[in-house]
């Protein structure tokens, strides 16, 4: 019953900005940890960024400086704003949550996926 639902992806040109937005719904959870990852055609899945309950939060040194994430914990959401885009951040990006469940233990979510193509 737990879903993360992701939208925000599409086509920029170089130097422009997105944000992505993912959303968990469901009942009897808690977040621990939200992250965005990404996967170019050939490559596998890499971390982009993670922030934790605590509020930590990690960047792919690809990414630093141009990208943040960010939690709503009232809206269950994290967004990653995407700023100064290049083309080799094309990917298909999956949002990521581990869940606490109510008599479940730890799992990890994802999303669907979220196509972003940069164009030079």
């Amino acid at each position: 019953q737990v879903q993360l639902v992701e939208s925000g992806g599409g086509l920029v040109q170089a130097g422009g900005s997105l944000r992505l937005s993912c959303t968990v719904s469901g009942r009897g959870f808690s977040i621990n940890a939200m992250g965005w990852y990404r996967q170019a055609p050939g490559n596998q899945r890499d971390l982009v960024a993670v922030i934790t309950s605590g509020g930590f939060t990690n960047y792919a040194d690809s990414v630093k400086g141009r990208f943040t994430i960010s939690r709503d914990n009232a809206k269950n959401t994290v967004y990653l704003q995407m700023n100064n885009l290049k083309p080799e951040d094309t990917a298909v990006y999956y949002c990521s949550a581990r869940l606490s469940l109510v008599a479940r233990g730890t799992s990890d979510y994802w999303g669907q996926g979220t196509q972003v193509t940069v164009s030079s």
